[in-house]
């Protein structure tokens, strides 16, 4: 990633900046730390204040300790656990706890997040499709819509309803508190007395993160759509702010962005428009409902292609030309702050014709067929034969308590700390005693790292056992070759 900060040294100045005090009549000096209220320093997401960027020395402190490493089969690009970490490093304190971190790095929360990134990326595509579709159809000049237009409408439609199911299957997996998520819940197990303030708070904290995360990962564009999107998601209608940035649609883009399952009834009845997509489910579409958990075998083409980009992992999307925000990206085109940056792009040579990344090339809706929900009505579904298990790294005890620590560390380093540049790091390692290992620990750790890579087969491990050699043969047979 390219620094946001020229220098990696450690600043012997604080970060502010100069302005002219006319009462004094002299140059004033205001750090970054007065400027609470600073557009250019904070961003207010959902009534809490986020980091909108680092200073030199945060910079210096997120890059050392809180970066992911780049020794992983995929730490050259941009994935979800790099955004997850970059939004935990810029959020208030007051969400450092042991339960938030944890549960941030839960299987279930990454999936929902995954999940919410694919949906917003054709959301976004909707919501410029709707409002340029305004315009056409105002003035001296409108545009007469055809039964065409309105097919194809209705198909952009139930796309957009499909990919919130995708959302409210995973969303379902969390809240209903089973597995590694009861310890989440917010009734207790013997006396069944849910804490309601705690989990008030918990909620709040948790779409603020996901609303930041979605956000940095559409290239930090259309805030306030996504901020009232998800809100209205998780929430209802009857309980998302008013502020005059949200944009207002009519009753008919309410129909076409929100789906028909969408129904407001009395604010106590009310249920969130992500449980609402799961009361009724067509048939065609109750595959959709396994995606990620079993193989589809059928001929509906929708299901397979909503399947491969859900199964896709984020760093080989350019291997199926579908792009999801800034996932997949290389990280030498980003900043530390997972911003774009021109200058690397300019000199990438990336053209029209040669856009992995989807970069240059503008995102847009494919025109679905004439007749695409009679054809889905029409396809068969047929028995399934595998059973999808995506491995996850678990996140480590150290490593929760370090994000909960964060604050302690950040202290730390501005008090005196040793916080280390590229420079003074080699020459401690130079002074330091040569730390020499063994043939036999270097291949342990080398088989070690292979196995969380290559993938597993049991059913021929079974059948025909294949037993590999040992460390001990393996240096034997090298001191025969040598010998002979």
């Amino acid at each position: 990633m390219k620094r946001l900060h020229v220098d990696n040294y450690a600043p012997k100045y604080y970060s502010g900046k100069w302005s002219w005090d006319n009462e004094k009549d002299c140059l004033h000096f205001q750090s970054h730390n007065d400027l609470e209220n600073a557009r250019e320093r904070f961003i207010m997401t959902n009534g809490f204040k986020f980091l909108r960027t680092m200073d030199q020395e945060e910079e210096l402190i997120f890059r050392q300790d809180y970066v992911r490493s780049p020794g992983t089969y995929d730490g050259d690009s941009v994935v979800l656990d790099d955004i997850r970490d970059l939004v935990l490093y810029l959020m208030p304190p007051d969400f450092l706890s042991y339960k938030f971190i944890k549960f941030m790095h839960s299987v279930e929360m990454l999936n929902l997040m995954h999940s919410i990134i694919i949906y917003f990326e054709y959301f976004l595509r909707m919501v410029e499709f709707v409002l340029i579709r305004r315009d056409e159809i105002k003035g001296k000049m409108a545009q007469i819509q055809s039964a065409q237009t309105t097919e194809m409408k209705q198909n952009y439609s139930m796309y957009l309803s499909q990919y919130r199911m995708l959302v409210a299957r995973n969303y379902c997996e969390i809240i209903k508190g089973e597995g590694d998520m009861s310890e989440f819940y917010h009734m207790k197990a013997v006396s069944n007395i849910s804490a309601t303030i705690h989990d008030k708070t918990f909620h709040e904290q948790v779409l603020a993160v996901i609303i930041q995360v979605t956000w940095i990962c559409m290239h930090r564009r259309a805030y306030f759509i996504i901020e009232m999107e998800v809100n209205r998601l998780f929430r209802s209608e009857y309980f998302v702010f008013t502020k005059p940035e949200y944009l207002i649609f009519s009753i008919a883009e309410q129909s076409l962005l929100y789906g028909k399952n969408k129904k407001n009834y009395n604010y106590r009845a009310q249920v969130s428009p992500l449980i609402q997509e799961l009361v009724l489910v067509a048939e065609e579409d109750m595959p959709i409902l396994w995606i990620g958990v079993r193989k589809y075998r059928g001929t509906d083409i929708r299901i397979a292609e909503l399947e491969m980009e859900y199964i896709v992992s984020g760093s080989q999307l350019r291997l199926v030309d579908v792009a999801h925000g800034i996932l997949g990206h290389p990280k030498n085109l980003y900043n530390t702050i997972l911003m774009l940056d021109w200058t690397t792009v300019r000199y990438s040579n990336f053209t029209e014709q040669y856009d992995p990344y989807h970069i240059i090339r503008r995102p847009y809706l494919e025109i679905p067929r004439i007749g695409a929900h009679k054809m889905r009505q029409m396809s068969q579904t047929l028995d399934h034969f595998y059973e999808l298990k995506r491995e996850y790294e678990p996140c480590e005890h150290q490593v929760i308590c370090k994000w909960a620590k964060r604050e302690i560390r950040i202290q730390f380093y501005r008090s005196g700390g040793l916080l280390t540049n590229i420079v003074s790091r080699c020459e401690n390692e130079l002074n330091k005693a040569q730390d020499v290992r063994s043939v036999d620990n270097i291949i342990a750790r080398y088989f070690k790292i292979m196995e969380k890579i290559r993938k597993k087969d049991t059913a021929d491990a079974g059948a025909n056992p294949v037993v590999s050699p040992t460390q001990s043969q393996i240096m034997k047979s090298t001191r025969k070759k040598k010998t002979h």
